[in-house]
């Protein structure tokens, strides 16, 4: 295996020694940040893209991860970053969410990045435990019978989770106290104990709690069932208006990278996201492989950005 990495080294050198200035500039590592900590769900399909792309150009890829201000530091990192294909980002909801939760940020998240490829989504679902109620009737039942009694787990403010819930809050038409947690496990763990009576979690998330007795999924929030979790219903099913929250993973480059490297990257991201050894192991995290052209993963960014504007709006949640 090493020396058929070095053989392809040397060769690709030689390669770039004959065509030029440009190709020498293809051959440095390139850097794909996550601007999330290592292990979280972003970083492991990070290092799965980054794993596809080294194996299929012989250029090294590196995950950086740059963490904190809720994916801020990383993201802006690579909007200032130059454009050429040697630094990538690895990005979520949170791209879309971000514009409503800060007074400013240091990018833009439509104009300073270039989409490449979505990679995946992954669907979320309503949790609870026995003080929520054994099914969503129930869970509404109790929160309208005393508004505001009833509390729910996120792993902090402006999550995915934290605004699913507000989405079915604002439908539903009830009060339910929000409890912000600082990162998921002290969420489910407190669900758990019973701590707090709902949360809403992503469908691999509710995938590793399934023997659990002491919480039960009772609705995912997609317009149709899962395949993962193909006996619970949708909250049409069960008699409330759709919840449509799906996370979702793309792979961004600065803005005003030339659209030949895009290409480039999104002929080979396509590649790695429909490998059988990759939809293996994003289904092992409850995630669907997506791919498509890069104006695919803008088109969600740019709908994305006003739908969870209005949320947050009518949620009265104020910009840090």
């Amino acid at each position: 295996m090493m020396r058929s990495l070095s053989r392809r080294a040397v060769l690709g050198a030689a390669g770039a020694a004959l065509v030029g200035r440009p190709a020498l500039a293809q051959a440095r590592p390139v850097t794909v940040v996550v601007p999330y900590s290592p292990g979280s769900p972003p970083d492991i399909v990070a290092r799965l893209m980054a794993e596809g792309f080294a194996r299929r150009t012989g250029q090294p890829h590196v995950v950086d991860n740059r963490f904190g201000a809720s994916g801020n530091i990383g993201t802006a990192a690579v909007a200032r970053a130059a454009p050429d294909g040697a630094t990538l980002l690895v990005q979520t909801n949170t791209l879309a969410i971000n514009p409503s939760l800060f007074r400013s940020l240091p990018y833009d998240p439509v104009t300073s990045l270039v989409a490449v490829s979505q990679i995946a989504t992954v669907g979320f679902g309503l949790l609870l435990n026995d003080a929520g109620g054994a099914d969503v009737k129930e869970f509404v039942a109790r929160a309208k019978a005393r508004p505001g009694a009833l509390n729910y787990a996120s792993p902090g403010i402006g999550t995915p989770h934290h605004l699913a819930m507000e989405l079915f809050r604002q439908q539903a038409g009830i009060e339910v106290a929000h409890v912000p947690y600082r990162g998921l496990s002290g969420a489910v763990t407190d669900l758990l104990a019973g701590q707090v009576a709902a949360m809403f979690v992503s469908i691999g998330a509710a995938q590793g709690l399934a023997g659990d007795r002491r919480a039960r999924l009772v609705a995912v929030a997609s317009p149709q069932r899962q395949a993962a979790v193909p006996d619970v219903p949708t909250f049409a099913e069960a008699g409330f208006p759709p919840v449509d929250m799906s996370g979702w993973y793309g792979i961004f480059a600065p803005a005003g990278t030339p659209p030949e490297i895009v290409a480039r990257l999104n002929a080979t991201a396509n590649e790695i996201i429909a490998a059988p050894e990759t939809v293996a192991a994003l289904a092992a995290q409850g995630m669907t492989p997506v791919g498509g052209a890069p104006a695919r993963m803008r088109d969600v960014l740019v709908e994305e950005v006003p739908r969870w504007a209005a949320v947050i709006r009518n949620a009265g949640i104020t910009p840090e």
